[in-house]
């Protein structure tokens, strides 16, 4: 059985050999880039511990934990609440420095280097070990910079393992490259969400100064907070100042309690709190929006063309590779030069292509193409084929771009640019020059897959024979059990149960109580599947175990074994399926590195479906068949309710 093409959704591995570059555009001493330099240069990749999403998540979770654990300063009449442009500052930095983690580790460190300034000015480290959230804060850091420089370091030694694959050959850029423009609109961008930043500012300080002027001029007086209310959703302040009351919009009503004293300054019919002057939260949103855009494209730009620079400055190392457009997003991916298939890409990027100013001419036309009436003939044919283009790629059935052999222009590394020559068709003898606008990513498991990698887990299972092959007969029957990732959902939707009863019968009598009748019985089905699904095969069929009862399917009724949705299918002839679900949690199983586990169970299941003499020699036991949770399960369910009423 042929393995499929996993850069594309077809079944059949494409036979068509890669398009040839001619040795005219091959540099003398280009070295091939091989499958086992290659992987040496993906085994190079940062440690699961230093990816950037744990760094993040502990960032963030001390951030939120600060901000919830220390109460803000109380807005008071000799410190009010206005504009805070100094926080306003820390706060471009801290969102800058998140976002730098994931795609700029060098600007990441000195964004932390900038918040551990700041939080050692404001005493921070000596108040740490007795704040636990200033704690977790520079334990969050700590973290985050390890995993930051370790993917530095891991950079550097991918750079060195692709020079050694080089060689001592170095040749400069195509003529196109060098003409290339990187970053011009991460300018654009920039220019105009800061400019969206500064009419913010301008906005701020507009009130800010309208207010100013006018309590400059304002009498000043002294009321007492006799009321508290709420007009839409909106905290009403009602202060009796001068044998007058007057109401306020207020965001901290914390801050006034009733018979409180406050200060408030009066011009007629306008009247303000002066701890509470003015509202410029929007425009102050407006301008942490913008500065935190416009900074992080203006930095993506100027490194874009840094890095653009640096590819031009002089000879650079070639590599000989294979290269294939993604065929769902666009993005070039790199194989080796021994890999005519197309089975392992090393790393991916994107890329534009480039152009020589002296071919950029105004073309006026080939008479010789046009009918003797003056129209082009090739016009309505040209069409109706794109037009069968269009229609194939949204129905998915247009062909996978074919591999193509490629030089390799730069030093790959993650993060680096590079550039590379190849030939767009076999039947074009012109040669096409592309430089990537995204950093280089070598191409291994992430949080979310793409290309070759998510091609593969929609490819055809392991022939039954493969799967055999580790199956050997038994006499006593085989028995699937539910496995730890299972259980662990099972546990989780048993909180979220707990949960949710402790919820709606807390709020008494209401239409919460509908989720009891519609969303329990599910809940409950899905939390004993979980926690104890199992199938046990034995000589005369299947003992499937689920959440209320244990089912016989004779082998010769079985139709079919399937795996989808997280649950596993025994199809039945003549008689509905039976379904197991949840049987665990596929996608994040495959992004821990490990294969399913329902997805190996029915693989084996199929393989004593289709081979009988794998299969077991004597029956199973009552003891061996499980047994269903799902009617304690209930029982326990009523019980946390009275539970929960008793509580209550």
């Amino acid at each position: 059985m042929s393995r499929p093409d996993p850069a594309c959704g077809h079944n059949a591995r494409v036979s068509r050999p890669p398009v040839p570059l001619s040795a005219e555009h091959i540099p003398p001493g280009t070295a091939d880039w091989r499958t086992p330099d290659a992987q040496r240069w993906l085994t190079a990749v940062p440690a699961r511990w230093a990816h950037p999403l744990w760094g993040l998540m502990a960032l963030v979770a001390s951030l939120v934990w600060d901000v919830v654990a220390v109460p803000a300063a109380p807005c008071t009449s000799t410190d009010p609440c206005g504009t805070d442009w100094l926080g306003l500052g820390i706060a471009v930095v801290l969102v800058l420095t998140l976002y730098w983690v994931w795609r700029q580790p060098r600007f990441a460190l000195a964004g932390l280097a900038a918040g551990l300034v700041g939080f050692a000015v404001e005493g921070g480290f000596a108040a740490a070990f007795g704040e636990p959230s200033a704690l977790l804060f520079l334990v969050a850091a700590a973290l985050t910079a390890a995993g930051l420089v370790h993917r530095l370091a891991v950079a550097g030694r991918q750079r060195s393992l692709a020079l050694e694959a080089a060689g001592p050959a170095a040749h400069p850029l195509p003529a196109a490259a060098r003409t290339f423009r990187r970053g011009r609109l991460s300018f654009v961008l920039a220019a105009l969400l800061l400019a969206v930043a500064g009419f913010g500012y301008w906005q701020a300080q507009q009130v800010a100064d309208a207010y100013e002027e006018r309590a400059a001029g304002a009498t000043h007086l002294s009321g007492r907070v006799t009321a508290l209310e709420q007009d839409d959703g909106v905290d009403i302040l009602k202060v009796e100042a001068d044998g007058r009351t007057h109401r306020f919009e207020t965001a901290f009503p914390e801050d006034f309690p009733v018979d409180s004293r406050v200060d408030i300054v009066v011009d007629g019919d306008w009247a303000a709190l002066v701890a509470e002057p003015y509202d410029a939260f929007g425009w102050e949103l407006l301008v942490l929006g913008g500065s935190v855009a416009g900074l992080a494209s203006l930095v993506n730009g100027v490194d874009g063309l840094t890095r653009a620079k640096r590819l031009r400055r002089g000879p650079l190392p070639v590599l000989r590779v294979l290269v294939r457009e993604g065929h769902d997003d666009g993005r070039t991916w790199v194989f080796a030069a021994d890999d005519p298939e197309g089975l392992r890409p090393i790393l991916h990027f994107h890329s534009l292509y480039a152009f020589d100013d002296e071919d950029e001419e105004d073309d006026d036309g080939d008479e010789e193409d046009d009918d003797e009436d003056g129209s082009d003939a090739g016009d309505d044919s040209e069409a109706v084929v794109e037009l069968g283009r269009i229609a194939e790629i949204l129905r998915g059935e247009d062909p996978a771009p074919p591999l193509r052999e490629a030089v390799l222009y730069g030093v790959p590394y993650a993060g680096a640019e590079v550039a590379f020559v190849s030939r767009d068709d076999a039947d074009d003898p012109e040669v096409s020059v592309e430089c990537s606008v995204t950093a280089v990513k070598p191409a291994v498991p992430g949080l979310v897959e793409r290309g070759p990698q998510r091609r593969k887990r929609k490819s055809p299972r392991r022939s039954v024979d493969e799967i055999a092959v580790g199956m050997t007969p038994t006499t006593d029957p085989r028995v699937w059990t539910a496995h730890g990732f299972s259980r662990a959902v099972g546990l989780g939707l048993l909180l979220v149960q707990g949960g949710g009863i402790w919820a709606a019968l807390d709020e008494g009598p209401s239409w919460s109580w509908l989720w009891l009748v519609v969303g329990l019985p599910w809940l409950v089905t899905a939390v004993a599947t979980a926690l104890t699904w199992r199938i046990t095969a034995d000589r005369d069929g299947l003992w499937v175990t689920g959440a209320w009862r244990v089912r016989r399917v004779p082998w010769d009724v079985i139709t079919s074994v399937r795996h989808s949705d997280d649950g596993i299918r025994v199809g039945r002839a003549k008689d509905s399926s039976v379904d197991l679900s949840p049987t665990g949690w596929a996608w994040l199983e495959r992004r821990l590195g490990r294969e399913p586990r329902a997805e190996r169970v029915v693989e084996e299941v199929r393989a004593l479906l289709l081979r009988p003499e794998l299969r077991p020699l004597e029956e199973a036991s009552a003891g061996q068949q499980g047994m269903p949770v799902g009617p304690p399960l209930v029982a326990l369910s009523v019980l946390w309710g009275v539970a929960v009423l008793l509580l209550l």
